[in-house]
């Protein structure tokens, strides 16, 4: 008898450990893992110079211009600056035209700072017209080596602005920095990645403009960083800062896909966006 009452024991405090083990309350917070967020805002961006590399042999002839596309040259050091028109963000119908961006990111587990983030940035970039850069290379068989004004109606005018188009794929790491209660906090964020640019150039070239389709051109890579406001349990807000590299190997320039742009530049951000959290 003593024997059975032991072994019954035994089974009981068994039984009480397992149903403590997978109390309810504390599966559920387990099993609550992961966030989405979604954040629009806009951005500033400041380009370092570029090398531009122009080329189309296809030798095919322009009735307007009285040309034949015959090319094959690079301008050094060329500048170029953003082309933010947030003049545009007070008619609702044309938030896209400014240079917003779009964020939407997950967090993998409950302390919500490890996750993945894609960014879509629609930054432009535009050379400076009227400044003075360096040619070399071939014009319709002959050699030219001097420094030459780009003057966008006789000579060249060359832009990104429909845009110069980041698409990133980043890591994001968040360290919270001040949470005076579960509706706020304050952190610090970090979001390493790469991804591509799809650009849509914008070129003329000898009085010839052709503003040119969406085409993959090359690929980006770069690192964000700054604040991240998370208020009311759902709002964000970031104040962050960007620097990137990209490599555009192959712009298009002109019709048929025979002409192509390869450059390359530096480019640094500075973005301010707002959104949701669910």
């Amino acid at each position: 008898m003593k024997r059975s009452f032991l072994f019954f024991l035994c089974i009981a405090s068994v039984s009480y450990s397992q149903t403590e083990l997978v109390n309810p309350s504390s599966v559920s917070q387990e099993k609550k893992k992961g966030n989405f967020y979604a954040l629009w805002g806009y951005t500033r961006c400041w380009f370092s110079k570029s090398d531009i590399h122009f080329k189309d042999r296809s030798n095919t002839y322009h009735e307007v211009t009285g040309r034949y596309n015959d090319y094959d040259f690079t301008i050094y050091d060329a500048k170029a600056k953003d082309r933010p028109d947030f003049n545009q963000i007070k008619d609702v119908a044309n938030i896209t035209i400014p240079q917003f961006v779009l964020h939407i990111g997950y967090y993998f587990n409950n302390k919500q700072d490890i996750g993945v983030e894609f960014n879509y940035d629609h930054a432009k970039y535009v050379v400076v017209n009227n400044h003075t850069v360096r040619v070399k290379g071939s014009f319709n068989g002959q050699y030219v080596d001097k420094d030459t004004i780009l003057d966008p109606d006789n000579f060249l005018h060359f832009e990104h602005t429909d845009g110069a188009n980041f698409f990133m794929l980043n890591f994001l790491k968040r360290w919270k920095l001040y949470e005076p209660s579960s509706k706020f906090n304050l952190g610090y964020v970090v979001k390493p990645g790469a991804g591509i640019v799809v650009p849509k150039t914008d070129v003329t070239i000898f009085g010839e403009r052709l503003n040119n389709k969406y085409h993959v051109a090359g690929w980006i890579a770069g690192i964000e960083t700054g604040l991240r406001c998370e208020f009311l349990k759902h709002g964000v807000f970031e104040l962050t800062g960007k620097g990137v590299f990209a490599d555009y190997r192959n712009s298009l320039v002109i019709g048929k896909g025979n002409g192509s742009a390869s450059h390359h530049f530096f480019a640094a951000q500075l973005t301010m966006t707002l959104g949701v959290m669910f």
